[in-house]
């Protein structure tokens, strides 16, 4: 049963509009099997980074991610179970990115668990580096989230006024 907006391998897109060192925008996968749309566009929504970062259980900051979105890591139990938590905690999306923070480069798709379970809200898959980047940004200035919007589109953005993170390579 195919989901109307976002096919497989398309790619979404979000810009960090703060902290200003990570302004730039990035690419996300959205999961293949399980997951919500973006219906609307945000022009300025914290992107909260979950803690634990792993996302599989009770969150210490779920009063920070309500009508927020989390940045969540990968590991310790599945996308869809970390897109449930991050639900159930109010969020409006998750942006799971990937816990090899080298990987500036291949994108995992994110499957259906055996469980059987649905989650509602959009989840993404971002590359590790990427997410290891913004959380390292927030760490040094000391800051609880990220404001980003999202999606961009970035068809309607000049290439040379495209803002992308100079250690990936488009």
């Amino acid at each position: 049963c195919a989901r109307p907006g976002l096919r497989i391998h398309e790619y979404l897109y979000f810009q960090v509009l703060s902290p200003g060192d990570i302004r730039y925008i990035f690419t996300a996968t959205p999961a293949r099997d399980f997951g919500g749309v973006f219906n609307t566009r945000y022009d300025q929504i914290h992107l909260v980074p979950a803690d634990p970062p792993e996302a599989c259980g009770e969150l210490n900051n779920g009063v920070f991610i309500q009508d927020q979105i989390a940045l969540v890591e990968r590991g310790g139990c599945s996308f869809l179970s970390k897109t449930r938590v991050i639900q159930e905690h109010g969020g409006r999306a998750v942006i799971i990115a990937d816990n090899a923070y080298d990987n500036d480069s291949f994108y995992i798709e994110m499957i259906q668990d055996s469980t059987r379970r649905t989650a509602d809200i959009p989840a993404l898959f971002l590359l590790g580096r990427d997410g290891y980047m913004i959380r390292r940004s927030l760490e040094q200035h000391g800051l609880p989230w990220a404001v980003i919007s999202i999606p961009v589109n970035v068809t309607s953005i000049p290439t040379y006024e495209m803002m992308q993170p100079p250690w990936t390579f488009w």
